[in-house]
């Protein structure tokens, strides 16, 4: 048996029972993805990606000077009604990557400059992912590993990358459970975000470096927590409710990214799920925020004075939106694409 296929089993074998009747995210749905049946994450046990790339549209301290080393993974555990990555997190788009090719891409970004290596998405397989980092580290990653999630995770499966994982990305979408059922179909999902932000906090102390290349001097983070916001429109009192919140339990202890960038997303599916999409959107006002609405953010950000904090310039500009049909799924000025589901496998 070839290293690759011989690494595959023993994985399989190792956590191949936190598969079957799955209880890995909040929604214990209890479905046998080991035995091929699909989760309400869209999943079985079988790890699978879009893209990865070099992004320079994260914050500052991830992007730094080379961009993050972002890997997109298909499935989601939320499935939110308004999500960019929809093709990949809903609809299924991208194929089954092994532990080895998880590896090689890692490398492959590791190579090409990125500072960090930023895992979206990937709460329905932690297992299989820490399995992949393992393997990363064993072939020469030296990079800090992100975690970029929605939250909507248990504290126990979070455990499984203890070690592993240095950054931690959640967002904190949401502490009003009328809207976290309307738009994700997860009225807990405001008390499983809280619980699971804890645990990341507890596990990687703030570490931000000053780095210097070609005369000019960035910030870095090393180990930590940026807590991410995504203002809705119309829905600032929202939006109070969080910075409240992170006001009180991670201000000093995390960074801050509050996002004003909500923009409509031009969807296709099949009528009935365009229908359950709209239905689903009609919690909030489905469009960009407008100019009145960031004037009230930033004197809102101001009064909180929190210590570290990122906010977004307003814009209108809409081409950042992803199509993960495309190699290049973003544009050229926020991406350089690595690696994309559509090329051949590298076994």
């Amino acid at each position: 048996m070839s290293s690759s296929n011989q690494r595959s089993a023993d994985g399989q074998a190792a956590f191949g029972g936190l598969y079957s009747s799955c209880r890995q995210c909040p929604r214990k749905c209890g479905a046998d993805r080991a035995g091929g049946q699909q989760g309400l994450c869209g999943e079985t046990a079988v790890l699978r990606a879009a893209s990865a790339c070099l992004h320079f549209g994260e914050e500052p301290l991830l992007t730094v000077f080379g961009g993050s080393g972002t890997i997109f993974f298909t499935g989601c555990t939320l499935r939110c009604s308004f999500c960019q990555n929809y093709q990949i997190s809903q609809q299924g788009m991208g194929r089954e990557i092994s532990a080895d090719e998880f590896a090689r891409v890692c490398l492959s970004l590791q190579e090409a400059g990125a500072e960090n290596i930023n895992l979206v998405t990937g709460s329905h397989h932690i297992p299989a992912i820490a399995e992949g980092i393992r393997a990363a580290r064993e072939a020469g990653l030296t990079l800090p590993v992100a975690w970029n999630s929605s939250a909507y995770e248990s504290p126990e499966s979070l455990d499984l990358l203890e070690g592993l994982v240095d950054i931690w990305l959640p967002d904190l979408k949401t502490l009003n459970p009328m809207m976290s059922r309307s738009l994700f179909g997860a009225e807990d999902y405001p008390a499983a975000a809280k619980r699971a932000i804890r645990r990341m906090l507890s596990m990687s102390p703030l570490h931000i470096e000053k780095i210097r290349r070609g005369g000019e001097t960035r910030e870095k983070i090393l180990s930590g927590v940026i807590i991410r916001h995504l203002f809705l429109p119309g829905r600032m009192d929202d939006t109070v409710m969080v910075l409240d919140y992170l006001k009180a339990h991670a201000d000093g202890r995390a960074c801050v990214s509050l996002m004003s960038q909500y923009t409509p997303v031009p969807f296709e599916g099949d009528g009935k799920e365009l229908a359950a999409r709209k239905a689903s959107l009609a919690a909030f006002q489905n469009r960009l925020v407008s100019a009145d609405e960031d004037a009230g953010l930033r004197k809102l950000i101001d009064s909180y004075c929190f210590e570290y904090l990122f906010y977004q310039d307003l814009s209108d500009d809409t081409s950042w939106l992803p199509d993960f049909r495309r190699r290049q799924p973003f544009s050229s000025a926020l991406a350089r694409p690595v690696w994309h589901w559509q090329d051949s496998r590298t076994e």
